[in-house]
């Protein structure tokens, strides 16, 4: 499975949000991630369906949505009618997770599951035939521009011998050019950035750094 780059929009300039999504889709992203919070199970509050909506029309490449919610099933229609391709919801805010990810799959969209720093790997297990990739947090939801968890490593590690090699692991949080490849060395096949990409003004320059250490990681 190839290594996918997924900028973080949370990082991007709102002001000028439609040439930030060219910039990176010029650049070379692979998906264009979208951090949903509403305030309550994260303390920040950013984005909804109908915004998601408009970002639609300008995006070019598929758009890639984290629920960070305390009610992901009331959000799952807006998003598909949005035409988002990909909806992680968070294990620790879904007391029926098999009934969310099906809901998601009936959407036609893939299926995904986050897991915060200090939740275990035991909670999704189960949950696995459901689901089309699994999404690694290597921060504390909420705000971007934090420092990289270096545990979250070895979290990666031990999901890929947990799910196989078919299932798409994302990783979100302090993704940098320094632990791109550790990560995608111990199985991860999607990296979410956000001001490792948004923050500098060659944006071109920054992904292919990213996907030459992804590269690296996956020679080894």
């Amino acid at each position: 499975m190839s290594v996918r780059i997924a900028p973080s929009l949370l990082s991007a300039d709102f002001s000028r949000i439609a040439q930030e999504i060219r910039d990176v889709e010029q650049a070379g992203a692979d998906l264009l991630h979208l951090d949903i919070m509403d305030g309550h199970f994260v303390p920040n509050l950013t984005f909804g369906p109908p915004i998601v909506n408009s970002l639609a029309r300008d995006a070019q490449i598929p758009l890639d949505a984290h629920l960070m919610v305390t009610d992901p099933d009331a959000l799952i229609p807006g998003l598909a009618a949005a035409g988002v391709a990909r909806i992680a919801v968070h294990v620790e805010t879904c007391p029926h997770l098999q009934r969310t990810l099906q809901n998601i799959l009936d959407s036609g969209i893939e299926a995904g599951v986050a897991v915060n720093p200090a939740s275990a790997l035991t909670m999704i297990e189960d949950a696995l035939p459901w689901l089309d990739f699994v999404l690694i947090m290597s921060v504390n939801p909420g705000f971007g521009g934090q420092d990289f968890i270096p545990g979250s490593i070895e979290k990666v590690r031990r999901l890929r011998r947990m799910a196989g090699n078919s299932l798409d692991i994302s990783v979100d949080g302090g993704v940098c050019r320094d632990n791109a490849a550790d990560l995608v060395s111990a199985g991860a096949t999607t990296l979410i950035a956000g001001s490792e990409i948004f923050g500098t003004a060659d944006r071109a320059h920054s992904i292919a750094v990213l996907r030459q250490s992804a590269d690296h990681g996956e020679s080894r």
